[in-house]
C-alpha cells in the first residue's frame, strides 16, 4: 500500500499544479478514467478475500474521495481565476461617451395617435377600426352624401375600376366617417334596440390633393357620441376637454361657428384661439382664431342608416386631422416632410420608444422640446 500512497501523493501535487482546465482533465483520466490507476485498484477488490478486502477497500475508496474532492476544488480555483481575468480584461470606460448605433424612432403621427387614444379612453371612448378599402355606400350614401355631392367626383377620390359582389363601386375611403357607420350597425346587429357608444376612428384617409399643407394620403381621427338626449353643449366640453389635454394648456378657448356637413345637422366649424409668440401661433388665448375641425349633431338621416331610431338615439360627430394636431403642437411646417423619410427629419421630431404619453406625466413629450 506505499505504491498506493505514493501515487495518490503525486496525483494530488499534479493537480494542485494544474495550469489549466485541459490539463485538469488529463490528471482526471489518468486516475480516474476507465484504464486510470484508482480504476485499476478497485477492480482489484473482486479477487482478495474478506479479511484483505476489510483492510484495502476503505484504503482505495479514500484515496478515491482525496483525489476526486482535489479535483473540485482546483477546477473551481481555476474557473475563478479565469473570471477574475476576463472581469479585468473586459472592463468598460464610463467616463466615455456611448458608442453610435443605429437606431429607430416613432413616427410624430404614431406617437399623436397613442396620444389621443389615452385622451379619449379616459372620458370613456373606445378605439374603432375599419377598411381603407370601401364601398360607396358605407363612404357616402350611408353619411347623407347625394348623388351629386362634390366629394364624389373622380378628381377628389381614387376609384377603383371594379365593384363589390353588391354591385357598389369601391374606393380608397376619403375620411374615416364609414367607421361611424360600421360601429353602429354592429351594435345594432348585437342588440337591436340599440346602445350608447363613445368611440374615435383614427386612420388613414385618401383625397386627390397635394401641395404644403395637403397629401394624397393623411391621418384622420372622428369621433362619435350616440346616446339619449345629446346636445351641443356635450359637444363643446368634450372637445374643449380634448383640446386642453392634448395641447397641455389650460387657457383653449374654442369658438363654434355654424356650417354646414351632409352628415351632421346642425354642424359647426369649431375655431381655437390663439395667441402670437414670437411671429408664430401658439394655441392658447384669444388673441385670434385658428379653424381646427369639423364637428355637429349626427344627422338623423345617418342614425337611421346605422340601424338606430333618431326618435330615441341622438348624437355628435367630430373629425380632425392627425397631421395637423402634430404640426400645431410640436411646430412642424409643412405636411411633405411627415412622409419624405428623410432620416434628419425623423431624428429631429421622433419619439424614443420610452415616450409613452400618459395623462399623469402629460401627453407630451420630449419632441416640444426639440422643435
Amino acid at each position: 500500500m506505499e505504491q498506493l500512497a505514493h501515487q495518490q501523493a503525486e496525483t494530488l501535487a499534479a493537480i494542485a499544479a494544474a495550469a489549466s482546465a485541459d490539463a485538469l482533465e488529463t490528471i482526471r483520466i489518468a486516475a480516474l478514467g476507465k484504464q486510470g490507476w484508482i480504476s485499476a485498484l478497485l477492480k482489484t477488490l473482486g479477487a482478495m478475500t474478506p479479511d484483505q478486502r476489510s483492510v484495502e477497500g476503505p484504503r482505495i475508496h479514500a484515496a478515491r474521495e482525496s483525489v476526486t474532492a482535489a479535483l473540485a476544488a482546483r477546477k473551481a480555483d481555476l474557473e475563478n481565476a479565469e473570471l477574475e481575468q476576463r472581469l479585468a480584461r473586459e472592463t468598460i470606460d464610463l467616463t466615455l461617451p456611448a458608442p453610435e448605433r443605429p437606431r429607430g424612432s416613432i413616427h410624430p403621427v404614431s406617437q399623436v395617435m397613442d396620444e389621443l387614444a389615452e385622451i379619449f379612453a379616459d372620458m370613456g371612448f373606445a378605439v374603432a377600426s375599419g377598411p381603407e378599402i370601401e364601398d360607396d355606400w358605407h363612404n357616402f350614401t350611408a353619411l347623407n352624401m347625394p348623388e351629386t355631392h362634390p366629394a364624389r367626383a373622380m378628381h377628389d377620390t381614387f376609384y377603383f375600376p371594379d365593384q363589390d359582389a353588391a354591385g357598389r363601386s369601391m374606393l380608397l375611403r376619403t375620411h374615416t366617417s364609414p367607421v361611424q357607420i360600421r360601429t353602429m350597425l354592429a351594435v345594432v346587429e348585437k342588440n337591436p334596440g340599440g346602445a350608447p357608444l363613445r368611440i374615435i376612428a383614427p386612420g388613414r384617409v385618401y383625397r386627390s390633393d397635394s401641395d404644403a399643407t395637403h397629401t394624397p394620403m393623411f391621418h384622420q381621427v372622428e369621433g362619435l357620441v350616440i346616446d339619449k338626449g345629446i346636445h351641443l353643449g356635450h359637444l363643446k366640453w368634450t372637445l374643449e376637454t380634448f383640446l386642453k389635454a392634448y395641447f397641455e394648456r389650460d387657457d383653449i378657448v374654442l369658438r363654434l361657428r355654424p356650417s354646414y356637413f351632409p352628415f351632421t345637422e346642425p354642424s359647426v366649424e369649431v375655431d381655437v384661439g390663439y395667441t402670437l409668440v414670437s411671429g408664430k401661433r401658439v394655441l392658447g388665448g384669444s388673441e385670434g382664431w385658428m379653424e381646427l375641425l369639423g364637428s355637429g349633431m349626427v344627422n338623423r338621416k345617418v342614425i337611421e342608416m346605422g340601424g338606430l331610431d333618431p326618435d330615441v338615439w341622438q348624437g355628435f360627430a367630430f373629425g380632425v386631422g392627425v397631421d395637423r394636431l402634430a404640426m400645431l403642437k410640436y411646430g412642424m411646417d409643412d405636411l411633405r416632410a411627415f412622409f419624405d423619410g428623410d432620416g434628419r427629419w425623423l431624428a429631429h421630431y421622433g419619439f424614443g420608444a420610452g415616450d409613452v404619453p400618459t395623462l399623469s406625466a402629460g401627453v407630451g413629450t420630449q419632441a416640444g422640446a426639440r422643435a
